[in-house]
This record gives structure tokens, sequence and C-alpha cells, in this order.
């Protein structure tokens, strides 16, 4: 079958090849694509940024997402048939959407959601799981509390948007002056354009920050939290928390501490929280999120579709910052251009 391949670590690194077609376990469904998406994570990947966690051994096929139809499913799997449509984030190490078959573990599979066509259901595991495992899992948000989402437009913003404000928050984001339209759309309260205002001299009393950008936009991030609230990072510093959650050998973890140690002393000084968050594939998540998408709660914000075999330009597209709004899709489907 055709795929996309790290052939080695690097910019470079990726082509497409022809690779055998997957085994199936026992607890394995195959699962013919119809799409998948672009992620920041598969550019981090693919140029090795994970490498002494994640321990991928080249050639491995791309892709963190996963539309499309069971054709085999392994003899311990049940909950899904042959010709069912669904939708997946894999786990780590067995990712692979970027390619014509994938087998997945049955834990980490949903039904797509009726209401979305199969290029739409591309677009959404893996933005939305990390955004009900921030809010839900890890921040427990409730009614009334304030979120403030980076980067709003975004793939990850535009979903935590909507989760948050269907679980009863005050949602800020920050988006440029094109997009303001887009994410007030999507529910957010307070937008602050950032090409005209900073938003840590507007903004303050946040319960929780989701950071997507780092740098100096996560220490301003602390500084509009309110005591004890928390600011998460989906770009790093990691910490020992993100070892932990892999299984890390100890001394990894210490590596980890050591990398976030400015940024938790930081929050300390200010009395807040800081963590790194790295989401993790979990197939029934995906079908509460997939009620929450057919019942019109949530909606994949789409930039645009390439077809499979511009799979490394539509990643090129995501790495130039060419997307103006949510996510980019790879479609098996003829004419999605």
């Amino acid at each position: 079958m055709k795929a996309f391949v790290v052939e080695k670590y690097g910019k470079d690194g990726a082509r497409a090849a022809e690779v055998p077609e997957p085994t199936v376990g026992d607890r394995d469904v195959l699962v013919r694509v119809s799409a998948s998406s672009i992620n920041p994570l598969d550019k981090m990947v693919r140029n090795g940024e994970f490498k002494q966690l994640l321990k991928y051994k080249p050639p491995f096929t791309l892709g963190h997402d996963v539309a499309g139809v069971v054709t085999r499913v392994g003899p311990a799997v049940h909950g899904f048939e042959v010709g069912d449509e669904v939708y997946a984030r894999p786990r780590d190490l067995r990712i692979g959407g970027f390619a014509e078959f994938i087998a997945i573990d049955m834990d980490d599979v949903a039904p797509k959601p009726a209401s979305l066509t199969l290029q739409e259901a591309a677009a959404v595991p893996l933005v939305a799981l990390a955004a009900w495992q921030v809010l839900v899992d890890r921040a427990d948000v409730k009614p009334g509390q304030k979120v403030l989402v980076h980067a709003g437009a975004g793939g990850l913003g535009s979903t935590v948007i909507q989760l948050a404000k269907h679980l009863g928050a005050t949602v800020a984001t920050t988006a440029n002056t094109r997009s303001e339209k887009l994410v007030r759309s999507l529910g957010a309260d307070v937008v602050v354009d950032y090409t005209k205002e900073d938003f840590s001299k507007v903004l303050s009393g946040y319960d929780l920050v989701l950071d997507s950008l780092g740098g100096a936009n996560l220490e301003k991030s602390l500084t509009v939290l309110k005591p004890g609230g928390l600011a998460i990072s989906v770009v790093g510093p990691p910490d020992a928390g993100f070892a932990k959650q892999l299984g890390a050998p100890s001394f990894i973890a210490a590596v980890m501490s050591f990398l976030s140690r400015n940024v938790r002393k930081q929050a300390k000084t200010l009395g807040v929280r800081y963590q790194f968050f790295f989401m993790e594939a979990n197939g029934s998540q995906l079908r509460e999120l997939g009620a929450l998408y057919d019942s019109g709660k949530l909606r994949p914000v789409i930039d645009s579709t390439f077809p499979f075999d511009r799979t490394l330009e539509a990643m090129a597209h995501v790495e130039q910052g060419r997307t103006k709004a949510g996510k980019v899709v790879v479609s098996m489907v003829p004419g999605n251009d």
C-alpha cells in the first residue's frame, strides 16, 4: 500500500513509499483510511523531538488522525464490524494515518459522528481529545470559571473554545483581526487582537490558560491567572509529569523537571501552577465527543483539503503558517483539492 513514512528524522525525512499492509492483531480493527489531518505533532515526531521518549524506528508511517471504514476485525474485537465508519487518534507508537490502511487497537476507535463526513471527522480526534483531556480531566472546568485559549482560530484553539463554552466557562481568546468573527461564532466571549493589544495588559483573574505558543507567551500567561490558577502548555517545556505519563525512567523525569524549572519557579512565585500536556488516545472519550458533534455543541473548523498524494504539501502548508483557521485535511477521495 502507499504511505508517507519517516525515513530519517529531520525536516526532509518524510517521503512517499510502498509499504506492506498492516498486520491485524487480536484486538485490532483494520481501517481503510478515507481521510486524515495534519497536526503540529506530525512535524515534531518527524523531526525527532520526542525520540528519547517515543521510540519510533524509521521507517515508520506518520499521521495521528484517522477517519475511514472498517475492513477487518481481530478475533477479540467487539463493538465493531466490517463496514462501520469510524474515527480515531491511534495510540503512540501505532500511528500511521497517512496511509491507505491502518490497524488500530479497538480501545482507540469510536464510531464516526453521524453528522460529519469522513473528511470532517478526520479533523477531529486529536484536537477534540486534547480539548477534553485539558478541560475535563486536568482542569475540571466548572460553570462560571474563566478560561483563556491562545490561538483561538487554530485547530486546537477552535475546539477548546467550543468545549469550554459547553462546560459553562467564560472564554477569552487571542486571535488576529481577520479571525475575530470566527472565534466569536465559536463562543468566545472576549477576543484580544494580538496584532493590536497585549493580552497580559487587559486580562486578569483567569482559572485556566491553555498555551500553544510557549516561550514569552507562556510566561505572560502566568500573570493573568488568579491565585491557584493553572497554565497548561501543549508545546512545553515538558515536566516530570510527562515522563511519568509515558512510563519513562526516573532519570528522564529528572531531565524533564530540569527543563521546566524556570517556568515552574515563575509560577510558584506568582502563586499559580504550570503543567505540560500531551494527549492520549481514548476511544470512549471520542464516543462522548461524537455525541457533542452530533448535537451541534461542537463543529470542526477546516482550513483546506489536500488529496492524499499531496500529503507532504499539506504538512508544509501547516508548517509555513499558511492556514487561516482550523485544520488541514488529507483526503483519499478524488476531487477534494
